[in-house]
């Protein structure tokens, strides 16, 4: 899931680059890059937990990033600002991500209850 999470924020950021220089571009793509490396740096972050609790705090960081990843995706759709086409396997990956964190936040609250 590092490698996983590490790859969905480079591929973000390269999503983002290739948005138009314009208002809604840059701030969709600043947005994305924001939310997609959070991902990745808080499930970093979750694998050096100091406690279940604190493990499943950051695992919902990370799924609450993931699904905002998937809504700037959307966005970026739905504003045409690149095709579709282009941005389906992101989203993909983002609502797969957010689907694997849910679970895992899940399993660890019902291994610690």
């Amino acid at each position: 899931m590092k490698r996983r999470t590490k790859e969905f924020a480079l591929r973000a950021m390269k999503l983002a680059d290739a948005l138009p220089k314009t208002a809604g571009g840059k701030t969709i793509g600043g947005q994305l890059v924001r939310a997609a490396t959070s991902v990745a740096a808080n499930y970093r972050a979750a694998c050096r937990a100091r406690s279940g609790a604190d493990f499943r705090n950051k695992l919902a960081v990370c799924e609450e990033e993931s699904d905002e990843s998937a809504f700037w995706i959307e966005l970026a759709a739905a504003a045409a600002l690149v095709p579709s086409r282009r941005l389906q396997k992101l989203l993909d990956e983002s609502n797969e991500l957010t689907a694997i964190l849910v679970a895992s936040r899940r399993t660890s609250a019902r291994r610690n209850a």
